[in-house]
């Protein structure tokens, strides 16, 4: 199969660049793969919102750049930040006259939220599924254009590089090329390749690494595994944002998010004791950065021994908390809590990849023609700790950013007419079905057990250590079985897991001090050294 433009992932990012793609060039062709149905991103499960200067009498850009730097705790691309803040206000625009519906007041005007980090209100939302407004706009948009096609239930195995024609491809190749994908079709269990001269990675996350996530089964890293398998460079894997407020369920996995809004709006977090404890780490208290409140929950948990600690709601107006907050409301009541009685028992829960795929300011990879965009991508935004809604801001300026560098260079694009044959079909030789689906299950629960327990919101040298070697054994074993098996959706998003589980550690044990996201007892301070950990 051969197409003009290959987009991997519906989210956000993904269907930016699909929509810009289609409405510039009606004759091209754009496919968009998807591991399940169209819809089922992590877009969609984005509640908060999304940030952007809209109050121009109170807010400005220099504020939000101002809030966005000191969240990254130094490691930000300050012109990347500039980037994103001044062209987001535009993009915001553009998915309004898509038809997103974002909150407004009595007279018309955008209700302006505030979460932890932000100096201002600047927080446009949809009650508390915002990502899923904007994915349900974004999708009507897209059936405006014929020239897209989607591929559902497609699994990406690997991106076709020189490394498939029988080349040698290293870190230190200077021109690695993506020609596109191996893809298992599920609903055939058959691999194809499809070609393409621009390949668009908008793979989302890899919360599923955890145990404990607010991420869907989808999010399991797949985008960055690959990029790092063809030899491109990936960053800053050490910096995973829990985020501080997952509704506490006992075994339950992904996590129901209790969106930061809630704190916005005046939400307190509270300890067994029903003291608030915020205070006592952080002038902010309540509305300090995800990173310093993750890290306080942690603390009072231990201290307390407890596996949760409480928000407190009761004191909020009930009208307007359910009216902002109502799959909240309704999901506390399914568990038996009335927030207008009750507190929330909430625990922190791997969130955010503030790492990912390296790439330029136009989602440029180290990998030619390939670019990528959204949350497996690594554009210096972030830094050392992402400001609580500036991840769908991110995806749709690169979703744009990545449109424009496209269009500049089409006509210079080359596309080798005898590359479907030059490309070799998947080799299944000397490979069975997989006798039992336990090894995959039980290596996956082990996998996110040893990074829950070694590499979570507080980390040393030793835990570190411990998680290197078992992933090492784990490794090992999911490769032995990945060469004498089928491929199948479970062995692959494992595989997967492993390597993005490798990345984090081995850039945290590169991160001699503790910074961000990153805490390390044994380097407790930071360091004078600012710098990206590039693998």
């Amino acid at each position: 199969m051969q197409t003009d433009f290959l987009v991997i992932g519906s989210g956000i990012a993904g269907l930016t660049y699909s929509i810009k793609m289609a409405k510039a060039f009606p004759e091209k062709e754009i496919i968009v793969l998807t591991k399940t149905t169209a819809d089922e991103t992590n877009t969609k499960y984005a509640q908060g919102g999304v940030a952007g200067v809209w109050d121009d009498e109170n807010d400005s850009f220099d504020k939000h750049i101002d809030d966005t730097l000191i969240a990254g705790d130094g490691l930000c691309n300050e012109h990347v930040v500039e980037i994103v803040v001044k062209e987001g206000p535009e993009r915001i625009r553009e998915i309004i006259g898509y038809g997103a519906r974002f909150d407004k007041d009595e007279t018309g005007e955008y209700t302006l939220g505030r979460e932890g980090g932000h100096s201002e209100n600047r927080i446009l939302h949809h009650k508390d599924v915002t990502g899923r407004e904007m994915e349900r706009a974004l999708l009507k948009e897209v059936k405006k254009f014929p020239n897209i096609r989607f591929i559902n239930y497609c699994f990406v195995v690997d991106i076709i590089t020189q490394h498939h024609l029988g080349y040698l491809v290293t870190k230190s190749t200077t021109d690695i090329t993506c020609y596109g994908v191996y893809v298992l079709n599920i609903n055939t269990n058959h691999i194809e390749k499809i070609l393409a001269p621009i390949t668009v990675l908008a793979s989302g996350g890899c919360g599923q690494v955890y145990r404990t996530t607010t991420n869907p089964k989808i999010a399991t890293g797949d985008g960055i595994a690959m990029v790092y398998r063809a030899k491109g460079r990936v960053e800053n894997m050490e910096f995973i944002q829990f985020h501080p407020t997952a509704l506490y369920e006992s075994g339950v996995s992904p996590s129901f998010l209790i969106t930061e809004a809630v704190r916005g709006d005046g939400g307190i977090l509270r300890n067994k004791n029903e003291e608030a404890f915020m205070e006592r780490y952080d002038a902010r208290k309540d509305l300090a950065p995800r990173d310093i409140v993750a890290r306080a929950i942690d603390n009072e948990m231990k201290i307390t021994g407890t596996e949760h600690v409480y928000l407190d709601c009761r004191h909020m107006d009930m009208e307007k908390f359910i009216h902002h907050f109502p799959n909240i409301y309704e999901k506390c009541l399914s568990i038996g809590i009335d927030v207008s009685k009750q507190m929330i028992p909430v625990a922190p829960a791997a969130h955010y990849s503030c790492g990912g795929i390296k790439t330029d300011e136009w989602a440029r990879t180290s990998i030619l023609n390939l670019y990528a965009c959204g949350e497996c991508a690594s554009t210096g935004l972030h830094g050392a700790n992402r400001l609580a809604s500036n991840s769908l801001l991110e995806a749709m300026v690169f979703g744009h950013r990545a449109y424009l560098n496209t269009v500049e260079k089409i006509n210079g694009l080359k596309f080798f007419e005898d590359l479907e044959s030059a490309v070799p079909d998947w080799n299944t030789l000397g490979t069975s079905e997989p006798k039992e689906m336990i090894l995959i299950t039980q290596s996956l629960k082990e996998l996110q057990q040893i990074m829950s327990d070694y590499v979570g919101i507080v980390r040393n040298d030793v835990r570190l250590d411990r998680a290197m070697k078992r992933l090492d054994l784990l490794f090992t074993e999911t490769e032995a079985l990945y060469k004498s098996t089928k491929v199948s959706p479970q062995l692959c998003e494992l595989r997967n897991l492993i390597s993005v589980g490798y990345l984090i550690v081995k850039s945290a044990e590169f991160r001699k001090e503790s910074r961000g996201l990153h805490y390390n007892t044994d380097h407790p301070n930071k360091s004078n050294l600012l710098q990206n950990i590039i693998l």
